[in-house]
C-alpha cells in the first residue's frame, strides 16, 4: 500500500508530502543525543502567543529509566507498538502561569507538528497517540503540576511487519483518507443570503475555492 503521497496531496512540500504515522517501529533503532536534541530545537522554535513556549516534552529515550516509568502507563492499545519507538517524547504544557490556558494547548500542537516535519527531514517517522493515563504518567514521571499532560509522540523508523502482532500490522494497511475541504474550511457568506435558518448573518457556507 502507498502511504504517501496520498491523492491530492502531491502539491504539498516535502517533508508534509511523505508524512504518515506508522504503528510498526524497529525496536533496535536508536537515536543519538544530537538527533534528540535536534527534535527538541524545533519544537523550541514553533510560534507561540507572546513568545510564551508554553510547551514541555518528558524525553524518554527506549531503555532509558524514563522510558521504563511511562510504559506501563500506555493504554491497552498502545502497549505494544509504542515501546518499540525509539524515542517517546511526553508533550505536555504549562496551564497555571499562563495568558490563556487553551491558548497554551493550541500552541504545543503546533511545537508537536514541528517535532514531527522535523523527524520527517531526518529520515525518521512520528506517530502521535493519546491512549495513556495521564495523571499516573505524570505521577511516575515527577512532572509539576503546572504542567499538564496532553499526549505522546512516537519517533523511530519503520520495522519489519512481520515482527508484531497482526493487530499491530493491521494499522500500516488501513487506508489513509482525509475530509474534503468543504468540510474543514468555510467563510460566512454574503451579505444578504439568508444562510441556514436563524442565521442573519448569511451563514457558514463551505469554502468553494
Amino acid at each position: 500500500m502507498s502511504h504517501a503521497p496520498m491523492p491530492d496531496a502531491e502539491g504539498l512540500a516535502e517533508p508534509l508530502r511523505s508524512r504518515w504515522s506508522p504503528s510498526v517501529f524497529d525496536d533496535a533503532h536508536e537515536l543519538t543525543s544530537a538527533e534528540v536534541a535536534t527534535l527538541l530545537v524545533a519544537a523550541s522554535w514553533s510560534p507561540s502567543a507572546g513568545n510564551s513556549q508554553p510547551w514541555r516534552f518528558v524525553v524518554a529515550l527506549r531503555g532509558s529509566p524514563t522510558h521504563a516509568a511511562f510504559v506501563p502507563h500506555l493504554s491497552r492499545g498502545n502497549s505494544g507498538w509504542v515501546p518499540r519507538a525509539s524515542l517517546v517524547l511526553v508533550a505536555g504544557c504549562e496551564v497555571v502561569d499562563v495568558k490563556d490556558a487553551d491558548t497554551a494547548r493550541y500552541d504545543l500542537g503546533q511545537a508537536s507538528a514541528h517535532v514531527t516535519l522535523q523527524a520527517r527531514a531526518m529520515g525518521l517517522h512520528t506517530h502521535q497517540f493519546a491512549g495513556f493515563d495521564k495523571p499516573a504518567a505524570a505521577l511516575a514521571l515527577g512532572v509539576p503540576e503546572s504542567v499538564r499532560l496532553m499526549a505522546g509522540i512516537a519517533i523511530g523508523v519503520r520495522g519489519d511487519p512481520a515482527d508484531v502482532p497482526e493487530r499491530d500490522r493491521e494499522r500500516e494497511d488501513r487506508e489513509r483518507t482525509r475530509r474534503p475541504l468543504g468540510e474543514i474550511a468555510f467563510t460566512a457568506g454574503d451579505p444578504g443570503d439568508p444562510g441556514d435558518p436563524g442565521d442573519p448573518g448569511g451563514g457558514w457556507r463551505p469554502w468553494a475555492g
